[in-house]
C-alpha cells in the first residue's frame, strides 16, 4: 500500500494548458475519485502518475518515493481503461496469468494467485473460458483481475465503466467498492460521472479546465460545494442557480428575484452585511429543498406554474416556472399537481447556498 502524492503538476499540449499547478494528497488505503467533464484534465493526471505522460513541471511521489523519472513498469502501479485490455483468443485463465508469466514467478505461485484472484471478483467459474466469449460485465472483470493479480502498490481506473449499460454499470459500481475495502488498497478513479464519484469514493477531487476546484468528501461536496460549478455538477436534478439581488427592507435584508423577496436567517443576513463587498448573487437551492403545495405557507413563498410534471420511481419531478425563470423541485410522489396548475413553493433557508454572482465563490 502507499499514498500518492502530487506537487504542483503541469501539463500543456501545444497552447493547450490541460493540468494546471495541481497540488493533492491520496492517501494510503483510499478511494480517491477525479471527477468532472470531458477535457477537464483527470485523465492526463493519471496518465502522469502512471508514467504515460510526461508532466512539464512538478513532482509525482509514490509511496513516499519521487517517480518523475521512472519507467511505468517501475513505478508498481497498476492501470485498468476504459476499453479491455486482454487477449481475446485467451482463455481468463491465460489472461490473469500473462503479469506473472512475464515476471517469471514460479508455476505454482502464478496458479495460485490466479486462483485467489479470481475468487475475489468472482470469476473463477470462467477460467477455462475464452474472452471472446465472455459478456461486457465479465470482460471488465478480467480487465480488473489482470491488475489486481499483480498486487501493485498503486490501482488507477480511467472510466472502467462506461462502455456498460446502467444496470451493469450499478452492479459493478458494488463490485468495485467490495473489492477496493478487501483490497485495503490506494485506488484512484477518474470518471465524468458524478453518480459513480458520489456512491463509490471515500474522496473527491472536482476538476475543470485543469484545475482542482474542491477535494473532500462526497457528502461535504454535496452539500458544501465551494464554488457554482462544483454546486451545479454534482447532484441530481441538478442545483438550481437563481440570480437576485441583496436588498434592505425596513432594516431586514432579503434575496430579490423576479419581484419576489426571500427572508434570510438572522446569522446569515448578519455576515451578509458585514462581510459583501456586491449585492449581485447567485442563489443555489437543490430541488429537494423547495417545498410545494397548493396553497401560501410562509409569507415569503413564490407563486409559480407547473409546466412539466415527472414520475421517477417513487418520487416526483416538477418544473415550476416563476416569471420566466424555471424551478425544479423534487418531492415524494404523494404531491398531487398537474401541468398548469398553480403552486407556491418555500425554500428551506437552512440548507440554501448563496454564491458571488461574478466568480462564482459560496459565500454562505
Amino acid at each position: 500500500m502507499a499514498d500518492v502524492v502530487l506537487e504542483h503538476l503541469r501539463k500543456k499540449f501545444g497552447d493547450l494548458e490541460a493540468v494546471k499547478d495541481l497540488t493533492l494528497k491520496v492517501e494510503d488505503g483510499r478511494f480517491v475519485c477525479f471527477l468532472g467533464p470531458s477535457g477537464c484534465g483527470k485523465t492526463t493526471t493519471l496518465r502522469m502518475i502512471v508514467g504515460l505522460e510526461k508532466q512539464d513541471r512538478g513532482d509525482i511521489y509514490v509511496g513516499g518515493k519521487l517517480v518523475n523519472d521512472l519507467n511505468p513498469s517501475e513505478r508498481d502501479i497498476a492501470m485498468v481503461f476504459q476499453f479491455y485490455a486482454m487477449y481475446p483468443g485467451a482463455t481468463v485463465r491465460e489472461n490473469l496469468a500473462f503479469p506473472l508469466e512475464q515476471q517469471k514467478l514460479p508455476n505454482e505461485e502464478i496458479r495460485r494467485r490466479v486462483k485467489e484472484t479470481a475468487e475475489v471478483l468472482r470469476i473463477d467459474g470462467l477460467l477455462d473460458k475464452v474472452a471472446t466469449k465472455l459478456t461486457s460485465g465479465e470482460k471488465q472483470r478480467v480487465a480488473i483481475g489482470r491488475a489486481i493479480i499483480r498486487r501493485p502498490q498503486v490501482y488507477l481506473m480511467d472510466e472502467p465503466l462506461s462502455n456498460l449499460d446502467a444496470g451493469l454499470r450499478a452492479v459493478m459500481r458494488v463490485e468495485l467498492k467490495r473489492l477496493q475495502h478487501e483490497l485495503k488498497q490506494t485506488m484512484i478513479y477518474v470518471t465524468h460521472d458524478q453518480l459513480e464519484g458520489m456512491t463509490m469514493a471515500d474522496k473527491i477531487a472536482v476538476m475543470n479546465e485543469g484545475s482542482v476546484l474542491q477535494y473532500d468528501t462526497p457528502e461535504t461536496i454535496y452539500r458544501r460545494p465551494k464554488n457554482l460549478f462544483v454546486a451545479g455538477f454534482v447532484g441530481t436534478p441538478t442545483m438550481n442557480m437563481i440570480d437576485c439581488s441583496l436588498v434592505r427592507s425596513d432594516g431586514d435584508l432579503s434575496l430579490d428575484f423576479a419581484g419576489f423577496k426571500i427572508g434570510l436567517p438572522p446569522n446569515v443576513a448578519k455576515y451578509l452585511a458585514e462581510n459583501l463587498s456586491t449585492s449581485e448573487l447567485t442563489l443555489g437551492i437543490r430541488p429537494q429543498d423547495i417545498g410545494v403545495s397548493e396553497v401560501k405557507t410562509m409569507y415569503d413563498s413564490v407563486e409559480a406554474s407547473v409546466d412539466v410534471r415527472e414520475l421517477v420511481g417513487d418520487r416526483i419531478i416538477v418544473d415550476a416556472r416563476v416569471d420566466g425563470i424555471t424551478l425544479q423541485v423534487e418531492s415524494d410522489r404523494r404531491l398531487s399537481v398537474e401541468v398548469g396548475q398553480k403552486v407556491w413553493l418555500s425554500i428551506d433557508k437552512e440548507r440554501m447556498h448563496i454564491f458571488e454572482t461574478k466568480g462564482g465563490t459560496l459565500i454562505v
